[in-house]
């Protein structure tokens, strides 16, 4: 009885915070203090980003699809629209007893190909360019559970694993890791809580459909659920942050779509085990070290990946800003890292669709190395776009039990490129 009547005070407040009634709820579930409307949907934001860019292969004349092999989403050697975004959404307040946010996030671009939800906007178009939901949830903010309360997400959102994220403002280079590619989910629909244990220690966990799936045939490929969580750690008043998480669950198709398709024993009940650790030490004012640790576990292949990234940025000033990123990963048994030329070999890989475009799956396995350098520069321009960005970057490429690169040629590559990212806001 305690527990139904939490969440009626979680609805209570919910619709109250809708309507700008968004004061403390009482024990009867009346509201105590409460604004007027205009108080709730001041603190709705909209803004968006464009984020456009390429990186050329100094030699990949052996290769017919011109692909920088062992990138997804910055794959091609042309320049990209990679995305153009655009977001609505209201933070919860913390400092409220309760309260209510939400965020609705979508993406046009040349990166939706591979962070699409199974079963939305996937096959909308065979095109470079696609359109994807990024994130739609609504999100509670109750005192439960301890003296900071509990936040809970409802719909769909990002993971919280790995350093880097989909939101190019959130990363350093314009190229991702192996990390970030091949070692950790994208998306997940479900519930996801987090409880502020204490100022340092945060609690998370929640169910969801699995790694970049929705519901039903064409949106999940299996009929599993998993768990995702995890503990967050701040320590020395912020300086340190470190993020340790997992996600299990069976994530393979259960069916092969060939005709007739094609049953995969085991599907539903086989986990896939993800597990990342991200600290962040903020060494000085103007330096900053990351670590990025991944081990990733596939029962039903029986195949292992794992591996490291190391990050530092020095900022110069406001303006200017370098970067290097050092990392290696091994695909113990040739399953996860790959190559998908077509537009949308990458979603017919994960629902159980022939994919024969798909490149990789070296049977031996490989390990991977690779070592970015680049800035971050910051031009002084128009308030209405402050946060522009332009990112050069030069990257070296190795594989150390395979020759992936240069249409199947080489174990090095090399890239040279940039992006520019340019936020703006729509209404502040």
């Amino acid at each position: 009885m305690k527990t139904i009547g939490k969440v009626q005070q979680l609805v209570v407040a919910a619709v109250a915070a809708v309507s700008g009634h968004a004061g403390a709820a009482s024990a009867d579930g009346s509201m105590k203090d409460a604004p007027d409307a205009s108080s709730w949907w001041s603190s709705v934001k909209f803004s968006g980003y464009v984020e456009g860019g390429g990186l050329a292969n100094t030699d990949n004349s052996k290769d017919p699809n011109d692909l920088n092999w062992g990138h997804l989403f910055t794959d091609k050697g042309d320049v990209q629209l990679n995305q153009l975004s655009l977001t609505m959404e209201r933070a919860i307040d913390s400092k409220k007893v309760y309260d209510l946010g939400f965020k609705l996030q979508g993406m046009y671009g040349t990166d939706a190909r591979y962070t699409h939800f199974l079963g939305e906007f996937d096959r909308v178009t065979s095109d470079e360019e696609q359109f994807d939901v990024v994130e739609a949830y609504l999100q509670f903010h109750t005192p439960w559970l301890s003296e900071g309360g509990t936040d809970i997400k409802i719909g769909q959102y990002v993971t919280l694993e790995g350093a880097e994220v989909i939101d190019p403002r959130g990363n350093f280079f314009y190229s991702h890791s192996y990390i970030f590619n091949f070692g950790i989910p994208f998306k997940h629909t479900g519930i996801l809580a987090v409880t502020h244990a204490t100022s340092m220690l945060d609690l998370y966990y929640g169910i969801d459909t699995g790694v970049n799936t929705t519901f039903g045939e064409r949106g999940d490929n299996n009929d599993a659920v998993a768990f995702h969580g995890g503990v967050g750690l701040t320590l020395m008043n912020g300086d340190i942050t470190i993020l340790a998480t997992t996600h299990i669950g069976p994530e393979n198709a259960d069916e092969i779509e060939t005709h007739p398709p094609v049953r995969v024993p085991g599907a539903n009940d086989k986990l896939r085990y993800l597990n990342d650790l991200t600290a962040v030490w903020k060494v000085t004012k103007a330096l900053t070290f990351t670590a990025d640790l991944n081990y990733i576990r596939d029962d039903l292949v029986k195949a292992d990946g794992y591996g490291a990234a190391g990050y530092l940025a020095y900022a110069v000033n406001d303006k200017l800003s370098f970067g290097l990123r050092a990392e290696a990963w091994r695909d113990q048994n040739g399953f996860f890292v790959g190559a998908f030329p077509g537009n949308l070999d990458f979603v017919n890989a994960e629902i159980g669709r022939p994919a024969p475009n798909v490149r990789s799956f070296f049977p031996e396995g490989a390990t991977y190395y690779a070592i970015t350098v680049g800035a971050n520069i910051k031009p002084t321009i128009d308030k209405r776009f402050e946060g522009l960005v332009i990112r050069p970057e030069v990257r070296w490429d190795h594989a150390s039990g395979a020759t992936p690169f240069n249409g199947g040629s080489d174990n090095d590559q090399v890239t040279v490129g940039a992006d520019v990212v340019v936020p703006f806001s729509i209404i502040p």
